[in-house]
């Protein structure tokens, strides 16, 4: 009796560990830009913390506990200013306020993934939202774990990128003035990605269209939030439409 529940624990970790090996080996290449994206600015949020008169320390332990990029710029000032909590929480909520319409649209994916789910929340940062939301997963792969790989792997990627600024950032002389611009090329190209996936680019129109009207009306430093909100909400008027003309045109 006791060899068959030895064979079979068994027998389901060696499914499990394939299951692992089979979403890990899906979520990892497209994962490949974001490395490239996360360490440039990753190192260079751990150059810019060892300039101000940072220890390694803080990087590593604010890349592996914030894991938010740009608050995590923006954090720097705050720790060289005047202790204030309340404006604190305002930067944040400001700056990351995007994330709650992310998590709005991952509602039904996250449904049922278990204990994953906190970890998948905890590390939805914009590009890992991009694929986890537009990825084609292969039928045979596991789609919780497959996000938890892409979410854990983008994590690493900024966490070590960010430590390693942190250490040798005294030792690195070059210019890092536009390497901001990887992610802006990156974005680009999940877009045209997506874009061509597409059988209907109403969507893909009205986001780009809102976006603009919303960048001409409030300004490149406060449309993002309105952008998002008017999306929101024409999506939402539009989403009947919008299916039956998607349906349409299978």
């Amino acid at each position: 009796m006791q060899s068959e529940s030895t064979v079979l624990q068994s027998e389901q970790a060696v499914t499990k560990s394939r299951i692992l090996k089979k979403a890990f080996k899906a979520a990892f290449p497209y994962t490949i830009p974001i490395f490239a994206g996360f360490w440039f600015l990753g190192i260079t949020y751990g150059i810019y913390m060892n300039v101000s008169g940072f220890s390694f320390l803080y990087p590593m332990l604010m890349s592996i506990t914030i894991f938010a990029g740009s608050i995590e710029f923006v954090t720097v000032n705050m720790l060289l200013g005047a202790f204030d909590p309340l404006q604190a929480f305002a930067m944040t909520l400001m700056i990351n306020a995007r994330h709650l319409f992310y998590g709005i649209s991952m509602l039904d994916k996250f449904r049922g993934m278990g204990g994953k789910k906190f970890y998948l929340i905890f590390g939805m940062c914009d590009e890992t939202f991009s694929i986890n939301y537009t990825a084609d997963i292969p039928e045979d792969v596991d789609r919780g774990w497959f996000m938890f790989f892409v979410t854990l792997l983008n994590h690493l990627y900024w966490f070590s990128g960010a430590t390693l600024g942190g250490i040798f950032g005294s030792l690195i002389n070059f210019s890092t003035e536009g390497l901001e611009f990887v992610m802006v090329a990156m974005f680009v190209v999940i877009f045209l990605e997506q874009w061509l996936k597409e059988k209907d680019h109403t969507s893909s129109l009205l986001g780009l269209g809102i976006s603009l009207l919303c960048l001409i009306a409030f300004g490149a430093d406060s449309f993002i939030i309105p952008a998002m909100l008017a999306i929101l909400a024409v999506l939402t008027l539009m989403r009947k439409p919008l299916e039956k003309k998607e349906g349409g045109a299978i």
